[in-house]
């Protein structure tokens, strides 16, 4: 068993580094002030980079490697901001994951280069307003008529919902209860019958817009099908993968958060010496790194545990609660010891404690792992409606 990265991840991880740190925190700031997020400028720099599907096929367009590798990348860019990082994220763990696994030759050609190359961003929209962590609720619906798909409903708090160019929709296709009667639909910005509500105000996200979106009839063509009705278990194996990235996103704001209360701690002074210069200060910096390594193993093994394929569920929910968890009590730890310029929205931490409370909502909640977590040790799933 061995922890260390091989010279060509180390490179890999340097390269993201100092591309991220060179060029991302001035747009970090305007995306947390305006709340717009980046653009096709940015989207287009990031794909010349490679930064853009790590691990998707190479004659695809992507690098070709491992989760591993692209899971480092993600981890860089959320040092300085999860709304930089965002774009990686949907490239490399989002939804367009499931489109190449999972959906035919020709609409995998059409989107998955695309949004290698920076030219489209797509979006998962899976919860509704009464199908969130009881998601096989959903009510939208999917119909396959001749050559075409209509798609009806509503979905909510998709990430990137307005914004994104092309959207996973997960939908009912059949009249199977439960999960049995859910697949999914490619449906492109702009289709008929596609509308969007108002940008949601969220206490963190800022850059990563999220609103409500309206299919009324909307028609797609039937090659658009990413799986038919009984598909959702894949589709949730694709999500294994995406709370890996939600995951990776703690922790890179996580180390955020260490990298600069560390450097306060040291210039800092009081009562005539540095403050980390007080054992209290040291406990917490001592706590802060704990819980930061302890997120990257835990991220590492499901990566490298799935080798080319998908996370398992128990290893991805171990990840991604256990970082949920630890992000939110670093921030806060982070935000304690700069005191005021911790608490003022002009030293920075206060957008990564906002931000890192968001990941332990979004992708599924904390709870709902510990379920997830609870089934596999004991080998079978949990009814929540009995």
């Amino acid at each position: 068993m061995d922890f260390s990265l091989t010279p060509e991840q180390e490179a890999l991880r340097e390269a993201a580094r100092r591309f991220a740190a060179a060029e991302m925190p001035a747009l970090a700031r305007e995306i947390e002030a305006s709340g717009e997020p980046p653009g096709k400028a940015v989207l287009a720099s990031l794909a010349a980079q490679g930064f853009l599907g790590v691990n998707v096929a190479a004659e695809l367009g992507g690098l070709g490697l491992g989760n591993l590798e692209a899971l480092l990348v993600i981890e860089e860019f959320a040092r300085i901001s999860p709304a930089v990082a965002f774009p990686i994220f949907e490239s490399s763990v989002g939804p367009v994951r499931a489109i190449e696994h999972f959906a035919n030759a020709a609409l995998v050609r059409r989107v998955v280069p695309a949004v290698c190359r920076g030219e489209i961003v797509v979006a998962v929209a899976m919860s509704e307003p009464d199908a969130g962590s009881a998601l096989t609720d959903l009510a939208t619906r999917a119909r396959i008529a001749g050559d075409r798909i209509i798609v009806t409903g509503r979905k909510r708090w998709c990430s990137g919902g307005g914004h994104a160019d092309g959207y996973v929709v997960y939908a009912r296709m059949g009249d199977a209860p439960g999960a049995k009667g859910i697949g999914a639909v490619y449906v492109e910005k702009g289709a008929r019958g596609l509308s969007f509500g108002p940008r949601e105000a969220l206490m963190g996200f800022r850059g990563i817009p999220s609103a409500d979106i309206f299919l009324d009839d909307v028609e797609v063509p039937a090659g658009n099908l990413i799986v038919p009705a009984g598909g959702f278990r894949r589709l949730m194996e694709a999500f294994d993968l995406e709370r890996c990235g939600n995951a990776t996103m703690c922790l890179g704001i996580a180390e955020g958060a260490l990298d600069q209360v560390l450097a306060y701690v040291q210039e800092r002074r009081a009562f005539g010496k540095p403050l980390v210069d007080f054992q209290a200060v040291q406990m917490k910096l001592a706590e802060i790194k704990m819980r930061i390594e302890a997120m990257r193993l835990l991220i590492w093994r499901a990566a490298v545990n799935a080798e080319k394929g998908l996370p398992s569920l128990l290893d991805s929910s171990l990840a991604k609660c256990f970082a949920n968890e630890a992000v939110r009590e670093v921030a806060s730890a982070a935000v304690q010891l700069m005191g005021g310029y911790g608490y003022a929205e002009a030293g920075g931490m206060a957008q990564r404690l906002r931000d890192g409370f968001g990941w332990g909502i979004a992708g599924g909640s904390i709870d709902i792992q510990k379920v997830n977590i609870a089934a596999a040790l004991v080998g079978r799933r949990f009814d929540q409606r009995r």
